[in-house]
């Protein structure tokens, strides 16, 4: 009889990725191997802390920024907002209070209005998004985590699945396995690996056509030691047709540095050939012309183009809307990959695609599935 290496290998190690492997735990299931491309965890959700301010000593890491998702709402999403008070992880509203900012048009100055209040609220958690990433990892016990090694084909053979991987230095690895979770956006999946046999071509056309969210997004985040927009009763919120930033929050930490982030309105395709630091430049000039001139010396800046991450984004995602695409099938429903595989990056939650939230609820169906179907001969 052929070895099987790990009942279950989930390929990526994201959020999704990382709650396939804490809900097989929880069921009992040790036997699981996790890969992922990248040489560190947490995939979209990146929280960083600038080098300028140095290591930070408080395991909370208050000033760590969302380059990557920075929100949720647990008056709608339950399931995420249970399994961030069962981890223990703090949390605070997102500020919004005092006037925003709008330049509606190119040629206008920015005037000031009334802002308005998200109901239900947003909510961040303290130490940035990764504190959740981080936390569950620390959950996942039994089994094995490898960074660093991008799987590039899946092959049935007899009653198995042959997964073939790469490592940094491009040699290649093979694991045998009952059942494979897709933890990596749909598009990705049909990007990087190879089926055989193939996926069925309406299956495989749904995943290719099925946007990752963050992909054509880039996110600018600039630190101060105080948010001085407060005092001038403003709550760092904005919207802008003149750019390059299109729209504003304040993304200060409580008991941490105070920042403002921004997402670029600028196209991905467009953004691809202007250097880092003219885009920087651009943005704090933007920052300057909305908040005054303390705004034009932050201590740190960051900016992450997602649309530049090859683990992201696609030469399809550069022209992509910026917007939520609708959940494509995720299990496989006749053929040789039938009960075999299964989607469960966030694209694939019925009700929160491209959401922190749907990761969760995209893992959770995921694991429940392959449990269901088991590992039969087909």
């Amino acid at each position: 009889m052929t070895r099987v290496d790990a009942r279950f290998v989930i390929v990526g190690g994201g959020l999704a990725g990382l709650y396939a492997a804490h809900e097989l735990e929880r069921l009992g299931i040790s036997d699981h191997v996790l890969l992922e491309a990248r040489p560190f965890l947490g995939g979209r959700i990146q929280s960083l802390t600038p080098q300028c301010l140095g290591p930070v000593e408080d395991p909370v890491r208050h000033d760590r920024f969302d380059l990557g998702p920075t929100w949720f709402w647990p008056a709608l999403q339950p399931e995420l907002d249970q399994l961030i008070t069962t981890l223990g992880l703090a949390r605070f509203e997102q500020f919004e209070v005092g006037d925003m900012l709008l330049e509606r048009s190119p040629n206008e100055p920015p005037v000031r209005t009334s802002g308005y209040t998200n109901s239900p609220p947003s909510v961040r958690l303290v130490g940035g998004m990764a504190a959740l990433v981080e936390a569950l990892r620390h959950r996942v016990t039994s089994g094995r985590i490898v960074v660093g090694r991008q799987v590039c084909e899946l092959r049935r053979e007899g009653p198995h699945v042959v997964v073939v991987s790469a490592d940094s230095a491009g040699h290649l690895h093979e694991l045998r396995a009952e059942q494979v979770l897709l933890a990596t956006p749909p598009r990705l999946v049909h990007e990087h690996i190879r089926f055989s046999p193939a996926l069925p071509a309406s299956l495989a056309r749904q995943w290719r056509d099925t946007t990752t969210w963050m992909a054509p997004h880039a996110k600018y985040v600039a630190v101060y030691d105080t948010p001085f927009w407060r005092e001038q009763g403003l709550s760092g919120e904005a919207r802008s047709a003149r750019g390059p930033m299109g729209e504003i929050h304040d993304a200060s930490m409580p008991d941490g540095s105070a920042a403002l982030f921004g997402f670029l309105g600028i196209p991905a395709a467009m953004r691809r050939g202007v250097p880092e630091e003219t885009l920087l430049a651009h943005c704090r000039g933007q920052f300057t012309r909305l908040f005054g001139p303390q705004a034009a010396t932050p201590k740190a800046e960051l900016i992450k183009d997602w649309a530049q991450d090859v683990w992201t984004a696609t030469a399809s995602d550069l022209a992509a809307p910026a917007a939520h695409a609708s959940a494509p099938a995720a299990l496989v429903s006749v053929g040789d990959w039938r009960g075999r595989i299964v989607g469960v990056a966030s694209e694939w939650s019925p009700q929160f695609p491209g959401y922190v939230a749907g990761a969760i609820e995209a893992a959770r169906l995921g694991v429940q599935s392959m449990l269901l179907t088991g590992a039969a001969p087909l």
